[in-house]
C-alpha cells in the first residue's frame, strides 16, 4: 500500500524541514485508522506466513508460565505483628495478583485480583500503598495499559473497596496519616487544556469518606507544569517530605513538621542542579546524592536542623561502584551498589563503619531492600540473565538469608552462560556489553544469529534481568547481547550526562562500536545481527536504522521516538526536554535535527528489515512516532527487505500489558527475526 505524502515543509531556525506524514499524526482520523488496520494486516500476512510461528508461540507460552513476585511492603498491625503485601503472577495469569500474609510463616490471601477485574478492556494494578497499621490499601488500577490510575481504597479485613475514588492519579505516591483516616497524595488537575492533561501535578491531602473534589492542596503551588512532586513520610509520621524531580538528573527536598501549628515546607537541599533523594527516619533524614559524588554518596540529617552545612557523611563516594539505593534497619545501612552493571550488596553502621557483603547467588540484579526502621527482617530480591526472580529474607538481629518467595519455576540455569566484553566507541570510551548464550553456542564462527539490545538514557541502567522473551531467542541458537551505553546510569551521573542533550549522538555511536566490535570479533556479521530497543531505545535503534544501515540485516523498533522535532507537542514529552532538548531553542534544533531519525530517512537507501511497533494506548511515547517512521522508511527503502508496522490494541506502552498480549507480540517478533537472520 502506497502511503499518502504530504508537500509539506516549514522553515525551522533557517532550516526547510519537510514533514510528508504529518497527517498521520491525528489519531482521531477515520483516513489514519483505516492506514493502521491496512499496516496492520500487512503485517499479519507476513508474519503469517514464517512457519515457525505457531511454535515460537507455543514456547514461549511455556517460558513466560515462568512468573513473576515482587518485594514485599511491610506493615505493623495495632498487636505488633506484621503484616506484608506483595505481588505474583504464576502459570498462564494475564496479570499479576496482589496478596496479604498476616504474619511470616502465616497463610497468604488474595486482597486484590485485576484478572477478575471486568472493564473496557484489560485491567491492570499500577501501584499500592497500606497505611502504617495495615488496616486499608491504597492502590491505583488502569484499563488498557494507559497508566492513568483512579485511586481506590480497600479495606484489608473485609477485602472491600470503600466509596472512595480519586481519578488522574497516574504514577502517584502517598503518605499515609498514623491513625490511617486520611492521606497525602499526588494527582493532575481534575480539569486541564487538551494536551495539558498529564502536566501539573500538585500534592493533596484526602480524608477518607469525603469528596475528593474538596481535596486541600498541600504543596505545589509554584511549581512549574513539568515539575514532579512525590510525597513520603516518617514512619510515626511527624516529617512530611516531598521530592521534586526537575529532571532525571536533577531534584530537590521539602521538608514539613506536621506536629507544628502549622503545615510549612522548607526546602533543605541547595541549588546545586544535582540529585537528592530522602528517605525520613523518624529520628534521621537519610540524604542519598550525587553532590559532588558522581557516583553518590549518603548522608545523615537531623530533621530539627537540616541545612546543608549540617549535614553529616555517613557513606562516601565509592571509588568505583554506584550507590544506587538504600534502607536502613535496626541501626544498620543496607546498600545497594553496581559493580560493573551488575549487583552488590552490603551492610554498614549507621556511622559508616563497613559490616561486610551479602553473597547473592550470582552475577545478577538486586533491586534493593524491603524493610521497617524498626523490622525484624530485611527482604531482597534477585534475579539474572538465567535466575527467575526470588525474594530472599534476611533476619535483621543475624543470620544468613533464606529463600522467602519465588517465581514457582524448576528452571535449569545450566546450559545458559554469559561472555562479557568491551568495544571502544568512536571518541575512544569503552562500552560494556554482555552475550548471552547457549554454553554449546559458538562466539566465532562468524555467523551466530545475534539480537543486539540498548537503551542508553534518562539514567536508566541496563542490568542482568531473567527474560523469558530472550531465553525463546537464545534456545534456538541466537545470541543475545546487551550494550551499557552512555546516558543510562550504570556508572553514575557522569555516565549519564555523557549521553543527553547535545551529546546524545555518544548512544549512537556507542551502539555501532558494539555491532562492529561483534562483527570484528568474528561472533556474527551483518547479514546475521539484529537490533532491538524500546522506547528511548526505540530511538536508538531508529537512529541506528538511518546512520549505519549496513551494519545490521534487521531491526526492531518498539514504541519509539522518531520526530525529534515536534516530540515535546505530545503526550507527557515535555517531560524529557531536559533529557533530549528543544526544537525551539536554535542550538538544541540543530542537535536534534541532526539525528532525528524520521528526517534521516533518504530515497534510494538500502535499509534493513525493520518491525515497528507501537500501541494504541500508550499514554508516553505517541504512536504518531511509530507511524510516521514506518511510512517514511517503506516510501525511501531501496532494498526487497520487509519494513512493518504492528499497532497492539488495547495495550499501552509496556506497563500492564497482560501476558497473552506479550507473548503475542514476541511470538510475531521472534518470527520476525527468524526470517530474517535464517534461523528456520
Amino acid at each position: 500500500m502506497v502511503t499518502r505524502r504530504l508537500e509539506l515543509s516549514e522553515d525551522l531556525h533557517g532550516a526547510q524541514v519537510s514533514d510528508p506524514y504529518r497527517w498521520l499524526e491525528d489519531d482521531s482520523s477515520d483516513e489514519v485508522k483505516a492506514w493502521v488496520s491496512s499496516q496492520n494486516a500487512q503485517t499479519e500476512e507476513f508474519l503469517g506466513a514464517v512457519p515457525e510461528r505457531d511454535a515460537l508461540r507455543a514456547r514461549l507460552t511455556e517460558l513466560f508460565e515462568i512468573g513473576t513476585v515482587s518485594l514485599p511492603t511491610v506493615t505493623r498491625l495495632e498487636t505488633g505483628e506484621f503484616r506484608y503485601f506483595f505481588t505474583r503472577r504464576s502459570g498462564t495469569e494475564d496479570q499479576p495478583r496482589l496478596f496479604v500474609q498476616d504474619s511470616l510463616r502465616g497463610t497468604e490471601r488474595v486482597l486484590f485480583d485485576p484478572n477478575c477485574e471486568t472493564g473496557s478492556g484489560p485491567v491492570s494494578l499500577d501501584w499500592y500503598y497500606p497505611s502504617p497499621d495495615g488496616r486499608y490499601l491504597a492502590y491505583g488500577t488502569s484499563l488498557n495499559g494507559s497508566e492513568d490510575s483512579v485511586l481506590r481504597v480497600r479495606d484489608i479485613a473485609s477485602g472491600t473497596d470503600l466509596a472512595d475514588r480519586i481519578p488522574r492519579t497516574r504514577h502517584a505516591s502517598v503518605a499515609w496519616t498514623p491513625d490511617a483516616r486520611r492521606f497525602y497524595y499526588t494527582r493532575y488537575p481534575t480539569s486541564a487544556p487538551p494536551g495539558e492533561e498529564r502536566y501539573n501535578r500538585r500534592v493533596f491531602l484526602h480524608e477518607l469518606g469525603q469528596d475528593p473534589s474538596n481535596d486541600p492542596l498541600i504543596f505545589g503551588e509554584l511549581l512549574s507544569a513539568t515539575d514532579h512532586p512525590n510525597v513520603s513520610s516518617s514512619p510515626a509520621g511527624r516529617w512530611l517530605v516531598v521530592h521534586v524531580h526537575k529532571s532525571w538528573s536533577e531534584s530537590h527536598v521539602y521538608l514539613a513538621d506536621v506536629a507544628a501549628q502549622a503545615l510549612l515546607f522548607s526546602k533543605i537541599t541547595p541549588e546545586t542542579g544535582q540529585s537528592y533523594e530522602v528517605t525520613a527516619d523518624d529520628a534521621a533524614l537519610y540524604v542519598l546524592s550525587n553532590e559532588n559524588a558522581a557516583r553518590f554518596s549518603l548522608y545523615g540529617v537531623d530533621p530539627e536542623h537540616p541545612e546543608r552545612a549540617a549535614w553529616r557523611l555517613i557513606l562516601p563516594e565509592h571509588a568505583t561502584d554506584v550507590l544506587s539505593s538504600f534502607s536502613v534497619c535496626r541501626g544498620q545501612i543496607y546498600a545497594n551498589y553496581l559493580h560493573r552493571a551488575a549487583s552488590r550488596l552490603q551492610r554498614f553502621a549507621l556511622d559508616g563503619t563497613d559490616l561486610g557483603r551479602l553473597d547473592l547467588p550470582s552475577v545478577g540484579t538486586s533491586d534493593g531492600f524491603s524493610t521497617l526502621s524498626d523490622g525484624e527482617d530485611v527482604f531482597f530480591n534477585f534475579e539474572s540473565f538465567a535466575a527467575p526472580p526470588a525474594v530472599y529474607r534476611l533476619p535483621a538481629r543475624g543470620g544468613p538469608p533464606a529463600l522467602w518467595q519465588s517465581a514457582g519455576s524448576s528452571f535449569d540455569p545450566s546450559p545458559y552462560a554469559v561472555t562479557p566484553h568491551i568495544a571502544t566507541s568512536k571518541d575512544g570510551t569503552e562500552i560494556p556489553y554482555q552475550i548471552v548464550h547457549r554454553r554449546d553456542a559458538p562466539l566465532d564462527s562468524g555467523q551466530g544469529p545475534t539480537l543486539l539490545y540498548g537503551y542508553g538514557g534518562f539514567n536508566v541502567s541496563l542490568l542482568p534481568r531473567f527474560s523469558r522473551a530472550n531465553l525463546g531467542f537464545i534456545e534456538r541458537g541466537g545470541l543475545y547481547v546487551q550494550a551499557n551505553l552512555r546516558g543510562g546510569g550504570e556508572f553514575g551521573a557522569l555516565w549519564h550526562e555523557a549521553g543527553r542533550l547535545a551529546l546524545k549522538q555518544n548512544c549512537f555511536d556507542d551502539f555501532r562500536a558494539v555491532a562492529e566490535d561483534l562483527v570484528r570479533r568474528n561472533v556474527t556479521c551483518p547479514t546475521k545481527l539484529a537490533v532491538h530497543g524500546r522506547s528511548n531505545g526505540g530511538l536508538l535503534v531508529a537512529a541506528a536504522v538511518t546512520q549505519y544501515p549496513e551494519l545490521f540485516q534487521a531491526a526492531v523498533c518498539g514504541v519509539p521516538l522518531t520526530d525529534m522535532v515536534r516530540y515535546e507537542r505530545f503526550l507527557i514529552a515535555k517531560l524529557w526536554v531536559p533529557e533530549y532538548g528543544s526544537a525551539s531553542d536554535p542550538e538544541q534544533f540543530e542537535f536534534l535535527y541532526a539525528y532525528s531519525p524520521y528526517h534521516r530517512v533518504h530515497a534510494g537507501t538500502s535499509y534493513p528489515a525493520v518491525l515497528v511497533t507501537t500501541a494504541e494506548s500508550d499514554t508516553r511515547v505517541a504512536p504518531l512516532h511509530a507511524r510516521k517512521f514506518a511510512a517514511a522508511l517503506a516510501w525511501a527503502t531501496a532494498s526487497e527487505r520487509p519494513i512493518l508496522l504492528r499497532t497492539e490494541r488495547h495495550a499501552g506502552h509496556g506497563a500492564g500489558t497482560p501476558v497473552s498480549k506479550a507473548i503475542a507480540e514476541w511470538a510475531d517478533i521472534h518470527a520476525f527475526l527468524c526470517a530474517e537472520l535464517g534461523m528456520r
